[in-house]
C-alpha cells in the first residue's frame, strides 16, 4: 500500500490537459481561478507568478514547479507587475484560442504555442502549463492540508525525481515523436506524485509547520494503521485488532492515530470505505454488491445506508452525477518549499 497513490487515485478524474507555451518580451497574463488542480513548470528562462490572494511574487527560474492544488487564480508575468499592469493582464485563454487551443482542450499541439507579447522583443521564457481534473466530493484530508500555491525551486540533489520528470516533459510534452500521446499523460502522473512527495519531505522537515499528513506518514505506529486499512477496507476491523497489529495498546493507538489524523481509527475506516467505493462507482462498472464486498459491507443495502448518511445521496445517484456538480474542499496557506 502507498496511501500516497491511493489518494490521487481516488481523487484523480480523466486525463490531465497541458499546453507547452512559448513568450517572450513584456508580457502579462490572468489565469483565473478553476475547478482543478493546477501546475506550472518552467522549462527554458524565468517569469513571475502574482497570487490573486495578495501573496509575495515570486520568481520562477527553468526547472522550477508550482502545485496548484485548488486551482487558485493568479498572474503569470515576465516581471513582478505593479497594480495597473495586472489589471490589464490579458486572459491566458484568449492567448491559447489564438492559436486555435481552447486551455481545455486534451489535443497536444505538435510543438510549443507560441504567445505574442504586445511588448518589446526580450529573453523568452517557455513552460508547460495545465491542470488535473478532480473528483473533489470526497478529497483525502491530505489534500485539504497542502497550501494553496506550492512552490518548489530546482536545487542541486534536491527532488532528483522530480527534477527528471520535468527533463522528460521538457523532452516530450508539445513534440512530434512516435508514442508521445501516451508518454505525456504517464509523465504528467508522475509530475504530480513527485510534487505531491515533495511538498510531504518538505512540510516533514518543517518543525514549526502545522500539517498533520506529513508527520503521520513518518509516524512507525499510525503510518503502519494507515497502511492495515489502506489495504484491507473489506476486513472487519475493530480497535483493539488494529491496536494488536501496530504493536500498542488501543489507548496509545487511539490517542496517537486522532491526533496526526485528525479522526479516531473506526471513524477514519468509515471514511476511507466511503472513498473507496465512491471512486469504484465513478471508475467501473461494478455491481452495488460488488463494491459492497470490496470496501466491507456484507450487502448493497448497508452499503446505501452509510453512503447515503456521507454523501447525502444514493449510489446510484452518485454514480449518475457528473463529477463537476461535486462540491470543492476547503482552502488553504500557500508556500514555498
Amino acid at each position: 500500500m502507498d496511501l500516497v497513490s491511493d489518494v490521487i487515485s481516488a481523487v484523480r478524474v480523466g486525463r490531465p490537459v497541458s499546453h507547452r507555451v512559448r513568450v517572450s518580451g513584456s508580457w502579462c497574463s490572468r489565469i483565473p481561478s478553476y475547478d482543478g488542480m493546477g501546475f506550472r513548470v518552467v522549462l527554458e528562462g524565468s517569469c513571475w507568478v502574482l497570487p490573486d490572494d495578495g501573496g509575495a511574487p515570486f520568481a520562477l527560474a527553468a526547472g522550477d514547479a508550482v502545485l496548484l492544488p485548488r486551482g487558485t487564480g493568479h498572474v503569470l508575468a515576465d516581471s513582478p507587475a505593479d497594480g495597473p499592469t495586472v489589471e490589464r493582464a490579458i486572459p491566458f485563454e484568449r492567448w491559447l484560442e489564438s492559436n486555435g487551443l481552447p486551455m481545455t482542450s486534451d489535443a497536444a499541439p505538435p510543438g510549443p504555442v507560441h504567445l505574442e507579447s504586445p511588448g518589446p522583443a526580450g529573453p523568452a521564457v517557455e513552460m508547460l502549463c495545465g491542470k488535473y481534473q478532480l473528483d473533489r466530493a470526497h478529497a483525502h484530508p491530505l489534500f485539504a492540508e497542502i497550501p494553496e500555491i506550492v512552490h518548489l525551486p530546482r536545487r542541486a540533489g534536491r527532488y532528483p525525481e522530480l527534477a527528471a520528470a520535468i527533463d522528460l516533459l521538457g523532452r516530450e510534452a508539445g513534440a512530434s515523436r512516435c508514442g508521445a500521446d501516451v508518454a505525456v499523460p504517464s509523465l504528467l502522473d508522475l509530475l504530480l506524485v513527485y510534487m505531491v512527495r515533495a511538498w510531504l519531505t518538505e512540510t516533514a522537515a518543517d518543525s514549526h509547520g502545522t500539517a498533520r499528513w506529513p508527520v503521520a506518514l513518518n509516524d512507525p505506529v499510525v503510518a503502519k494503521a494507515l497502511r492495515l486499512l489502506h489495504e484491507s477496507p473489506e476486513a472487519p476491523w475493530s480497535n483493539e485488532e488494529l491496536a494488536a497489529r501496530t504493536g500498542v495498546s488501543r489507548a496509545t493507538l487511539a490517542r496517537r492515530f486522532t491526533s496526526l489524523v485528525g479522526r479516531a481509527p473506526m471513524t477514519y475506516l468509515t471514511w476511507w470505505r466511503m472513498s473507496r467505493a465512491a471512486a469504484l462507482l465513478r471508475d467501473s462498472t461494478d455491481s452495488l454488491d460488488t463494491i459492497a464486498r470490496k470496501v466491507g459491507y456484507s450487502t448493497p443495502f448497508a452499503l446505501s445506508h452509510a453512503f447515503n448518511r456521507a454523501f447525502g445521496t444514493t449510489p446510484g445517484r452518485y454514480r449518475a452525477e457528473p463529477t463537476n456538480d461535486r462540491p470543492p474542499s476547503a482552502p488553504a496557506r500557500r508556500t514555498t518549499g
